[in-house]
């Protein structure tokens, strides 16, 4: 059974983004195991001399490279993700890059009928970036609009039709996983990407 890091992407104590990545944690149970990672108590990013991260980030970048894949649910601010969204990618990428060659899957909910259909397009445009390098899978999204009537008080989405379109994402997201690591090959050419990159070069 693959194993999935789900990212809730806000500091918020009542997200649908959270509810969403609980749900689909609980949905697909059978099939992948999803443990889902709270970014919310990190530091405010300042980069750091020594390249080294905060022991919360750089335990979250561990659960990242040891898994197989990666579901980030964001929701929508100002039309991009939340601050702390990208304050987590800048520890990332400043300090032990866990994305590189990593597989993502991006979901997000918003209280509006768009469902984040901007801030998704925001954040693929970070994890293609030079200093992320994630495999972002392609020409798919999960947006769930008005999610504040979305879920029943179990926690459960309510309309079937966007269970069914969340069922083949997922199997399309499987697929995309087990691509993806046969075109990444050995962890070799992850670390040698690793090593190469400097910021100091930007």
């Amino acid at each position: 059974m693959k194993r999935f890091i789900g990212i809730v992407g806000t500091n918020s104590d009542n997200s649908t983004n959270r509810m969403l990545l609980k749900f689909i944690q609980k949905h697909f149970k059978e099939k992948v195991a999803i443990e889902i990672c709270e970014i919310k108590d990190l530091p405010i990013f300042n980069k750091p001399k020594d390249q080294k991260a905060p022991e919360e980030v750089q335990r979250i970048a561990n659960k990242i490279v040891e898994a197989d894949g990666v579901i980030i649910s964001t929701p929508e601010y100002n039309h991009s993700i939340p601050a702390i969204l990208k304050c987590a990618f800048e520890w990332f990428t400043f300090t032990t890059r866990p994305f590189v060659d990593k597989p993502v899957m991006i979901t997000g909910a918003s209280y509006g009928t768009l469902g984040s259909s901007r801030a998704q397009i925001h954040l693929r445009q970070i994890l293609d970036s030079p200093e992320v390098k994630a495999r972002i899978m392609p020409s798919s999204e999960f947006l769930l609009g008005h999610s504040l009537q979305a879920f029943d008080e179990n926690g459960n989405l309510k309309d079937e039709n966007k269970i069914n379109e969340l069922n083949e994402i997922m199997d399309e997201f499987v697929q995309f996983v087990d691509i993806t690591n046969q075109l990444v090959g050995s962890t070799y050419s992850r670390n040698k990407d690793i090593n190469y990159f400097s910021w100091r070069d930007k």
